[in-house]
């Protein structure tokens, strides 16, 4: 499914235009900036994959803006995880950013992780989606930037002159929500093409420092073209639509802890400090930590309130295929190795149901015997 976005041209001046022609203004940042510039204390968060965790761009954006306001105090929320995008950042959103501040100015970024961890055109709408009005429902004068990177498949794409639709997806949100942009993918491309520098100079996915500046080069830009005498910010509330692109999307995401299952589990059991003994890469985050461990088959019954229910998983080389029902209805199977689990225990949002009818729900959940029979529980995520 392809979505074609027309969207008004803001006039920037001439030296940005010609190098960040890919910047879309929509909200402004007055909110934030007056934060910035009059109340002199700011939250800022930066929410996303590997390349928001990594050194980069955000620490590029971080200098930049204490150095513009150096009379702010800041508070800056490092929410980047690698192999996240938009679903997982949807239900994890209260953990790893509200409770630690609520933003002013909230950058997400999920194209990259949304097109290789292969989410469809929906999904990738019912996550950025839930990301924003949870948000805006919390503090509705928070200002978002919706940041779109480059990876090696997009590349082919760009140069035939389509846009990726992961990135029409997201800026389907972006429209609907009058949020601000920045489609990094395209500006990336066209200068490669116009023979600014090529891929290696920029340094591929995970960007070498040259690329990394070429990114925050360009919310410095976004910046320059909002930025006025101080005192002459207008804060006021976005407009949150009544009407939902995914009426479902998932506002209300939110993790249920491993020790929820409190009945009727049989090979699994709890491990408050799991580190696997396989060999198998990791991500920090998700060893020494609370999961649910089935090493050789299973079952498990989970009660929960919601419209969508999912398995928070760190799928490594023994996650298995698992067969569920819920609220008695025939099982489904779901394989829960991806193509990184053979040398990796890669964080991975499973969902199982998207569209219930809200209110009390039963999940019984059996891990099949086999040549992997395994299934690793770091949060059922429920919306």
């Amino acid at each position: 499914m392809r979505f074609i976005i027309l969207t008004l041209a803001i006039l920037l001046p001439f030296t940005m235009a010609a190098q960040h022609s890919h910047i879309h203004l929509r909200g402004g940042l007055d909110n934030s900036l007056y934060e910035m510039t009059v109340r002199k204390e700011a939250t800022v968060a930066f929410f996303g994959g590997s390349i928001t965790e990594m050194t980069g761009w955000k620490d590029m954006v971080k200098e930049d803006l204490a150095k513009r306001f150096p009379d702010t105090r800041f508070t800056f929320i490092d929410a980047g995880i690698a192999s996240l995008g938009s679903t997982p950042h949807a239900f994890r959103f209260e953990k790893d950013v509200l409770a630690k501040g609520v933003p002013d100015l909230l950058f997400v970024e999920a194209a990259v992780n949304d097109h290789t961890n292969f989410f469809g055109p929906r999904d990738q709408v019912l996550g950025m989606e839930g990301i924003v009005r949870h948000a805006l429902r919390v503090n509705p004068k928070t200002d978002i930037i919706f940041l779109h990177f480059i990876y090696d498949p997009f590349i082919p794409l760009l140069d035939s002159g389509e846009i990726p639709d992961v990135v029409l997806n997201h800026e389907r949100v972006a429209n609907h929500y009058h949020l601000n942009s920045i489609d990094l993918a395209s500006e990336v491309s066209s200068r490669m093409r116009s023979g600014e520098f090529d891929w290696g100079k920029f340094g591929g996915t995970h960007p070498a420092p040259f690329g990394h500046r070429v990114y925050a080069d360009a919310v410095s830009s976004l910046i320059d073209s909002w930025i006025k005498p101080a005192g002459e910010y207008t804060p006021a509330p976005h407009d949150i639509p009544e009407e939902k692109l995914e009426e479902n999307c998932y506002e209300d995401g939110r993790l249920l802890p491993p020790s929820s299952v409190t009945k009727k589990m049989k090979g699994f059991r709890l491990v408050e400090d799991w580190v696997p003994s396989d060999g198998a890469g990791t991500r920090k985050q998700y060893i020494h930590v609370p999961t649910l461990v089935c090493e050789d088959g299973g079952s498990l019954t989970l009660d929960f309130e919601g419209k969508a229910i999912g398995l928070y998983c760190t799928c490594g080389p023994n996650s298995g295929i698992l067969s569920y029902t819920i609220d008695g209805k025939e099982y489904d199977p779901l394989d829960t190795f991806t193509p990184w689990s053979k040398g990796l225990h890669i964080p991975w949002v499973h969902m199982m149901a998207k569209d219930l009818e809200p209110g009390h729900h039963v999940l019984k959940l059996k891990v099949l015997k086999g040549s992997r029979s395994g299934c690793y529980i770091r949060n059922f995520v429920v919306n």
